[in-house]
């Protein structure tokens, strides 16, 4: 750890370790580079991070002209939503519209062979979106769909949805029912016979902000923004659980950063008024705002 780096360097680093493609590592390094001390004691560690980010592009350049991805298992992030669907139900061409993953696309059956990653940015929050290869073919992962936070159901017919619950007996995520309307079906219809089923749906065709939204409200958890003294917000939010702490904040940074914490102090919802000093145990609210100062 650099002398004197601060809690967004730190986190930033973590952000790194955890990264599980090299697209997701090269946009981290990029971050740690930024966000580096800018002090001559620290020339030795940008010119290492610059070494590591070329490394990782050359990297990156040889996937593109393969084709290939690597990949040692999905590491689950704060948020996660897997999309399920029979073949050719739309799933590829939904998540890259939805994320900067680029799957295969193909009219042939069972093109998705694993399941493919995407990274969905809304209003500053990354959300982690899983394509399953085709519910019916021998790829699909049942595991995957069982632990994820919120289930996409991408359906084309109202007759797919029995058979695609037969599969989600022992799914404990929040379904969302995407009907992709590629056949310009007359949507009230439609809408009348989803609604009268109790689903949670949207009727796709056009709108992606739409259905963004609808992904991002499905997650029980609370933003939380960052700063250093004297400085703006950070421009990611820290995703935390309701009614979690200024200390959780502090160990979502970097575990044990709370015990370097010696003042806090919060804008935002919870706050009786701006810049209000609070402790470590302090209840925080969507959209907070926290400033620590360390000893």
């Amino acid at each position: 750890m650099p002398v004197n780096a601060s809690p967004h360097y730190e986190r930033a680093e973590v952000e790194y370790l955890n990264a599980q493609t090299t697209e997701q590592k090269i946009k981290c390094l990029k971050k740690m580079i930024a966000l580096a001390p800018k002090h001559k004691g620290a020339e030795n560690l940008r010119a290492q991070l610059k070494r590591r980010l070329a490394k990782l592009k050359y990297t990156k350049e040889k996937e593109d002209k393969s084709g290939k991805r690597t990949s040692t298992g999905i590491k689950k992030h704060d948020m996660q939503a897997v999309m399920i669907g029979k073949t050719n139900s739309g799933k590829s061409t939904l998540l890259s519209q939805l994320t900067n993953a680029r799957p295969q696309i193909s009219e042939t059956k069972f093109t998705t062979k694993d399941p493919t990653i995407g990274m969905l940015n809304y209003e500053g929050v990354q959300i982690q979106i899983i394509e399953n290869p085709a519910i019916e073919s021998n790829y699909y992962d049942k595991g995957l769909t069982n632990t994820a936070d919120t289930i996409l159901i991408l359906i084309d017919d109202l007759e797919q949805i029995k058979k695609i619950e037969e599969n989600l007996k022992k799914a404990q995520g929040k379904r969302i029912l995407i009907f992709n309307n590629k056949r310009n079906l007359e949507e009230r219809k439609l809408a009348a016979t989803l609604s009268s089923k109790r689903y949670d749906f949207i009727i796709f065709s056009k709108n992606l902000e739409e259905l963004k939204k609808k992904i991002f409200n499905s997650f029980d958890k609370i933003r939380v923004y960052t700063k250093e003294p004297g400085k703006e917000k950070s421009p990611e939010p820290i995703i935390l659980k309701p009614d979690s702490t200024v200390k959780d904040v502090a160990e979502k940074i970097l575990k044990g950063f709370s015990k370097k914490v010696k003042e806090t102090k919060i804008w935002g919802p919870s706050s009786k008024f701006p810049g209000q000093k609070v402790g470590l145990q302090h209840k925080l609210k969507d959209l907070d705002v926290v400033e620590f100062k360390i000893k």
